[in-house]
């Protein structure tokens, strides 16, 4: 099970596991974005490539009017994913956040 939320502060929280089945209804919520986030990692269990694909769009976009994702909390497995796509030097990721 999958789901993304946005909290009252701004910030979009991630549970479960977010593969190409949750990419339609992630993307209707970070398309919504149109400023630097906050992105909380620390419900979600899993993230596949295309799940990667879905920030990366997300983020390209932002980057366009000088705004980003912010990654946080993320779990060892899945900051590994981004360790090994090498996506550290595509996003802001805080480890202690």
């Amino acid at each position: 099970m999958f789901s993304i939320t946005s909290t009252e502060t701004g910030d979009i929280l991630l549970a479960g596991r977010f593969d190409a089945s949750q990419v339609e209804r992630a993307d209707t919520v970070l398309g919504q974005l149109q400023t630097t986030t906050r992105v909380d990692f620390s419900g979600l269990e899993y993230i596949s490539s295309a799940g990667l694909g879905s920030l990366l769009k997300a983020q390209k976009r932002l980057s366009q009017s000088g705004h980003m994702l912010i990654l946080t909390r993320m779990n060892k497995l899945v900051r590994d994913i981004f360790r090994m796509a090498r996506l550290e030097v595509v996003f802001r990721i805080d480890d202690d956040a």
